[in-house]
């Protein structure tokens, strides 16, 4: 075999090319070419922050330090949570960074993961949001000038709705199908009422104006993974307890490697420094 990749770790690229199929690459490395074959990654036993590149014992939140965890706006819960935006306040983490994230337009989806769940993400990065979290289609539901504002309405709609994602189920490709065009249809009704009812904090009665609420037209996106067998029970590698983690890539769905020892989410260790081999 031969070391394709040894760095610090961070959340896989990937790409939808014309046909739907996803081009997955760690770092700059394409990686689809290696499925089939054996693949070795070993933790080097190096942790440093993704945000800060100091070295730690630890991380937080996807790769984080534990002052960064405190500190950074993009650790701060209302990015988990999207309603508890507290911009208003004036007791945002940084101004800047909600300027460009959080205060942009931002997309109220509906996805097929295991199952129809709601989501929101920023409207620049759908398709990545879509890819990350392994939805085999999705169709954006509304635009919204906010992320409070589709965190709001995110939060009415799980009432009745999932907002996660069962992973073992995904990873196995077990998917409860939906016509995702009738779904949405469904419920941008359902939405008009929660906005007439009066029940969020905010006005966004703004939307009715819009096409998408007028004349709903967007279109479902497939989305076909490299995986060429799925697992029919979940074992999960984990660096912590065991630094190496070896076997024949079988496939790549959302940030997940699915071997046939078992599968890795490489977002989880983010800045663990790892060796990559791959080759037969």
């Amino acid at each position: 075999m031969a070391t394709i990749f040894e760095n610090n770790l961070r959340k896989m690229k990937h790409e939808i090319t014309e046909d739907n199929s996803v081009s997955y690459f760690i770092d700059s490395e394409p990686i689809n070419g290696f499925i089939g074959q054996k693949i070795k990654l070993e933790y080097l036993d190096r942790i440093n922050c993704v945000a800060c590149d100091r070295d730690i014992n630890k991380s937080f939140n996807g790769g984080y330090c534990f002052p960064c965890l405190q500190s950074l706006a993009e650790c701060d819960t209302c990015i988990i949570k999207p309603e508890l935006c507290h911009f208003d306040n004036g007791t945002c983490r940084d101004n800047d960074f909600a300027a460009s994230h959080c205060n942009i337009s931002h997309s109220l989806y509906l996805s097929l993961t295991s199952s129809m769940k709601i989501g929101v993400t920023r409207q620049i990065q759908e398709k990545t949001r879509w890819v990350d979290q392994g939805a085999i289609k999705a169709i954006r539901l509304l635009s919204l000038k906010r992320r409070l504002h589709a965190g709001l309405l995110e939060v009415e709609i799980a009432k009745d709705m999932a907002d996660k994602t069962n992973w073992r189920r995904m990873l196995k490709n077990e998917v409860d199908e939906k016509d995702l065009e009738f779904e949405r249809d469904i419920l941008l009704e359902r939405i008009k009422k929660i906005i007439e009812s009066g029940v969020l904090s905010e006005d966004l009665s703004y939307l009715f104006d819009s096409e998408e609420f007028k004349n709903p037209s967007s279109k479902v996106q497939q989305i076909d993974y490299p995986v060429l067998e799925y697992p029919v029970k979940i074992k999960s590698h984990n660096f912590d307890k065991n630094p190496v983690v070896e076997g024949i890539l079988q496939g790549i769905k959302g940030q997940y490697l699915i071997l046939d020892t078992g599968v890795i989410n490489l977002r989880k260790f983010a800045g663990y420094k790892v060796r990559l081999d791959a080759g037969t």
